[in-house]
């Protein structure tokens, strides 16, 4: 175990929980080992998260883990994990911090009006719904809390996990509590799924989970995030398509950015993984940051610079329109926020970037 200074507060679980045992999925070959370092945390400060970013389109957020086993190469929340001394490579899949006592924390943040009243998102540094959620089941119990209390929430996850938990967000629904569900979804190839999140469950599944949720009368959306040039731009009239076929009424898509130590990540691992194609799709980052891999600049960090880019966002809005999304507002940017769509107006939708 990591003796850092920022690990104090950690309790090493000795025999950790394989957490592809506690629900249903499906994989390309065999599924992935349980090679899980889980450390439980009793948290002493608060759940509720203030965001700082002023192009990310909500101001609080709730995180129940901190890591995630789905392994994304492309995470932009993998440099979080080097505050606990940890790495933002292997360690932000494998060392997973559990904050036990999370609900406890929400019901007492929830009661001291941290938030200001405002909605609070699940999912950001880290997925609600991971397959550890089917063991420790927080994220079950903080939503249990804000049904009690009355709090607003959003959802964005890859976990059809969430399908688990429609008995709590139907009234949730319809208490008017839940603004809508977004799945995430880049691809609807499952081999380029693998190669890039290799441990979510596949496209198929998310979509049938989307299906799920739409059918109990959730209102749902797709985001098809992070677009990464030269992989799957072409796949947005596809992933549009499948999730409007899944009763999903919203959509947003936002380009790949790798800050800080995401950048050499997702290219080790994208020359692992994909060697031929590799060196075209890092070219090509770097065509859209002017010859870099990241552009830390707000407001410009999610957009990218080239005629693919463009090309890109033309699409998405050709297909949003066709397949009859909820029509964004014309006057908002690319970079409204989501906020827009689970707060302001619940009716409306943009093609926004949206971390």
């Amino acid at each position: 175990m990591n003796t850092g200074k920022n690990n104090e507060g950690l309790r090493f679980v000795a025999n950790p929980p394989n957490p592809w045992h506690a629900q249903e999925s499906e994989w390309l070959g065999e599924p992935p080992a349980a090679k899980l370092q889980v450390y439980e945390e009793t948290a002493t400060k608060h759940i509720i998260t203030k965001n700082s970013s002023p192009d990310v389109g909500f101001d609080y957020t709730v995180n129940v883990y901190r890591g995630c086993t789905h392994a994304c190469n492309y995470c932009f929340a993998r440099p979080y994990h080097e505050y606990l001394d940890f790495g933002a490579g292997t360690d932000f899949e494998t060392k997973i911090v559990v904050k036990i006592n999370a609900p406890e924390l929400l019901r007492a943040d929830i009661k001291a009006n941290r938030h200001k009243g405002d909605r609070i998102m699940f999912s950001f540094a880290s997925d609600a719904y991971q397959p550890l959620e089917g063991v420790y089941k927080l994220t079950r119990e903080c939503l249990k809390v804000c049904l009690e209390m009355n709090q607003p929430v959003g959802i964005l996850t890859k976990g059809p996990l969430i399908t688990r938990d429609i008995d709590i967000l139907v009234p949730m629904t319809e208490k008017g509590l839940l603004a809508g569900i977004h799945m995430t979804i880049p691809f609807v190839d499952p081999k380029l799924s693998q190669a890039f999140e290799p441990h979510t469950a596949l496209p198929a599944s998310r979509f049938r989970a989307l299906k799920k949720l739409s059918d109990a009368g959730i209102k749902t959306g797709v985001a098809i995030a992070p677009i990464i040039p030269g992989v799957n731009a072409q796949q947005i009239p596809l992933v549009l398509q499948a999730a409007k076929d899944a009763g999903a009424c919203w959509a947003f898509m936002n380009y790949l950015r790798l800050p800080g130590s995401v950048a050499p990540y997702f290219v080790e691992t994208t020359r692992r993984r994909l060697p031929l194609m590799a060196d075209k799709i890092i070219n090509k980052v770097k065509r859209e940051r002017h010859g870099k891999l990241n552009n830390p600049q707000f407001f410009e960090r999610m957009k990218g610079t080239t005629e693919e880019y463009h090309t890109a966002v033309r699409l998405f809005n050709l297909w949003h329109k066709k397949l009859g999304f909820v029509a964004r507002r014309p006057a908002e940017s690319e970079t409204a926020g989501l906020k827009d769509i689970l707060t302001k107006n619940p009716s409306q939708t943009e093609q926004l970037s949206l971390f």
